[in-house]
Parts: structure tokens; sequence; C-alpha cells
């Protein structure tokens, strides 16, 4: 069996990669570079001239009043975060917490504009359905580590191709569950729409999407906590905030300052995964 093995040449798949890559970035360079200048300059703008230039205290102040207000004017989740992001302040992570709701904000951002409409594209077409879902497959079973690999080779280091990193992992769970939100639609009120002489436009914004919202929202939701997910990894190709001193620490051995990093980190998934799910819950 061995020498049977033998006899066949070795597939080339690791050169036709590297190649393939480098020719995508030559060719599209031209894309790549302004979205590496731009963009990062933007996301160093956001982070450093906006959310830096809040004081901490009205900084805390304001995402206490969203909790208190999301999650019906209860004061559980707004205690949390007051107590939860003073904490972070009181050890000196301010600044990386900032860059760490940069990267994570602009990720889910940008996969709730990519997502959505591609889950209406699948939700509207078996052939779109088809060839999208092993993309899908392909883009969550693969190894998050694997994404930093092209995120290098196009964009450099720095939070750029973190963002983009977050971006393929995260992206997928909008995407089903705009698709199967608005599938779930009862077929009663589609034929209503219809029988009313709605559009296509009209059927899909005043019927499918408000009916859908809630499973929509729940794929939001966990987009959102992938891309936090990613923060760690994405510190490995240079994207500054939590995740750089949870590695720094793990890199030194310093268990003391890796924990305190990690704690930020699970108290800001706490408030973001919190706020999400109420604001889900109060407008269902």
């Amino acid at each position: 069996m061995n020498s049977l093995l033998g006899f066949i040449p070795q597939i080339p798949v690791a050169e036709a990669t590297e190649a393939a890559t480098d020719w995508i970035t030559d060719v599209f360079a031209f894309l790549f570079d302004p979205i590496k200048e731009h963009f990062g300059s933007f996301m160093e703008f956001v982070s450093e001239s906006l959310l830096m230039a809040i004081p901490p205290f009205v900084f805390i102040l304001i995402v206490a009043l969203l909790a208190f207000f999301v999650a019906g004017k209860k004061l559980g989740l707004a205690a949390f975060s007051i107590v939860g992001l003073w904490f972070i302040y009181n050890q000196g992570y301010w600044e990386e917490l900032m860059n760490t709701i940069t990267l994570v904000l602009l990720a889910s951002l940008l996969s709730v504009i990519i997502g959505v409409p591609i889950g209406i594209l699948m939700s509207k077409s078996k052939a779109a359905e088809a060839i999208l879902t092993p993309v899908l497959d392909f883009m969550q079973t693969m190894p998050a580590f694997v994404y930093l690999i092209p995120a290098v080779a196009f964009f450099g280091i720095g939070m750029v191709p973190g963002v983009f990193a977050s971006l393929i992992f995260a992206t997928p769970p909008t995407v089903r569950f705009t698709n199967l939100g608005i599938r779930q639609v009862s077929s009663e009120l589609v034929e209503a729409s219809d029988a009313f002489g709605s559009t296509g436009t009209q059927k899909l914004f005043k019927v499918e999407l408000p009916m859908a919202k809630p499973t929509i929202m729940a794929g939001i939701n966990q987009t959102v906590m992938l891309s936090l997910s990613m923060v760690v990894i994405a510190s490995m190709i240079g994207a500054p905030g939590l995740g750089r001193e949870v590695l720094s620490s793990l890199q030194r051995a310093q268990v003391g300052t890796g924990f305190v990093a990690g704690i930020g980190i699970v108290i800001l998934a706490i408030i973001i995964d919190r706020m999400t799910q109420n604001l889900n819950r109060s407008k269902s």
C-alpha cells in the first residue's frame, strides 16, 4: 500500500496557495492599501479621538444608563456595568478596553451590514442558499487561527487585519439566522400581503423583517460575541486591546496580569451579551 502511494506525486497545495495569495495581494493592492491606511486611521480616530476623549466616569455612566433602560429599568445590569467598568479602569486597562470596544464594534457592525443582505438573498433564492451554505460551513469550521494568514497577507499587522479576521469568523451567524428568520415567517402572512398587492420590497420591510427580527437579533448577538472571542487571537497579529495584554502575560508567564486582563474581557462580554439579549427581548 505504501509503495502504491509512493508513486503518486505530492500535490503542490501549499505552493499554489502561496502563489494565489501573492497574486491576489499584487492585483488588488489598489484596494487593500487604501483600506489598510484609511480604515486603520479611522479606527485609531474612533478609539483615541472619540472613545478616549470621553472621561471614564462619563463613559461608565452612559453605559450604565443604557443598560438600565435596555434591561427594562432594572438595576442589576446597570450596577454590574458600573462595578465592572470601574474595575477595569482601576486596574489601568482603560485604553486597552477602548481599543477592544473599537475592534468589536466595527467588526460586528461590518458583519451585520454584510450578513443581513446575504441572509435575505439566501431566503429568497434556493440557488444562493445552495451555493452559500457550504461557504458558511467552511467559514465556521475553519480554525480561527487560519484566518490570520490571509489577514496578514492582505493588510499587514495591526487592528485592520484583526477586524478582517473577526469579520470572516463572526459573519455566518447573522447570515444563517437572517435566512432562518425570514423562512420561518408564516406563509399566511406572506399570502395576505400578496393579496393586498404588496410589492416585494414592501413585503420584505413591512412583514418579513419585522416578524423575523427576534431571530435576526439572536444571530447578531452571536456575531458580537464571536467578534469578542477573536480579541485574543487578533492580538497575535498586532491588534491592540485587552487581548494583547492576555497574550503578553501568557508569553511572560505573568499569571496575575493575564488574569486581570482576562477578567476585563469577561466583564465586557457579559455586559454586551446581556444588553443585546435584553434589547432583543424588549423589541420582540
